[in-house]
């Protein structure tokens, strides 16, 4: 066996240890005190008992079928191929985890995301270093999957967690990792992030599952809010229930980092339009 061969095998072996261990443990958020995962939640958060669907009487008609449109008709994928949804599905899980739900209580993300894209919904513009915005996520799939190539595996959804976050992390910082130059050159790398956080964040926080976890009452038509002051909960909602968590050890998700000071993010609205 060639000293290569044998590098390449040790790299094998060693990706297939960290992924053994982190598929017993995904990204779970951690207990501080004994360091062991937190077991999956159907509701994780600070409001346990809470549900916004509960509340859907007081909702009218239409406000109510578009919330349950949400939890009991998710779009199906019709823009993304099977292979570009496996990469974003991985994607996805990285940019904002659910591991913390059990696997009923998800929140489909990339269907949103997909269906966003295969409807042409933009914001009117486009910013002159970016693509539309469908082109922009299918480079971007081809620039991932050849980064992921360039560290010897066969996709970026068989990375390691933490190869997958230190390969997201070259995004966020503008400065992708070796292998999809050619795709990367077309575009305006921390621009694309930024749509792809944002994009991410508004799927999940539009679910009412969400809604649930950060005890956010729903629509306020027609029935509206009364206590708007001190934080004090309407009669319907929960009081704050708070629990000590932290992120996997492996983790970047505690290293915040200010992109405030980046042209991107100053004139950043999302979408590249």
């Amino acid at each position: 066996m060639s000293a290569r061969q044998q590098s390449k095998r040790q790299r094998d072996e060693r990706r297939e240890a960290e992924q053994q261990a982190e598929q017993q443990a995904g990204r779970l958020p951690r207990d501080p005190r004994t360091g062991l995962p937190l077991a999956p939640r159907r509701q994780p958060g600070y409001y346990p008992g809470f549900s916004t669907l509960g509340q859907q009487a007081f909702w009218d008609d239409a406000t109510r079928q578009v919330v349950l449109k949400r939890v009991e008709q998710p779009p199906p994928i019709t823009f993304f191929s099977e292979a570009e949804e496996r990469v974003m599905l991985a994607v996805c899980a990285c940019v904002l985890p659910q591991d913390d739900r059990t696997p009923d209580r998800r929140i489909p993300i990339l269907n949103v995301i997909d269906h966003r894209l295969a409807s042409g919904t933009i914001n009117g513009y486009r910013y002159d270093d970016m693509p539309p915005d469908g082109e922009a996520y299918r480079l971007a799939v081809r620039g991932i999957e050849g980064m992921a190539r360039a560290l010897d595996a066969e996709s970026f959804a068989t990375l390691s967690l933490g190869q997958q976050d230190e390969l997201l992390q070259s995004l966020h910082d503008g400065q992708p990792l070796a292998g999809g130059e050619e795709f990367w050159r077309q575009m305006n790398v921390r621009r694309f992030w930024l749509m792809l956080v944002s994009d991410c964040a508004s799927a999940y926080y539009a679910h009412p599952w969400a809604w649930d976890e950060i005890g956010f009452g729903g629509p306020a038509y027609p029935r509206g809010y009364m206590r708007l002051r001190d934080g004090q909960p309407e009669p319907w909602e929960k009081d704050e229930r708070r629990y000590e968590w932290a992120a996997p050890p492996a983790s970047r998700s505690e290293e915040a980092e200010s992109l405030s000071e980046a042209p991107e993010a100053a004139s950043f609205t999302p979408g590249s339009h």
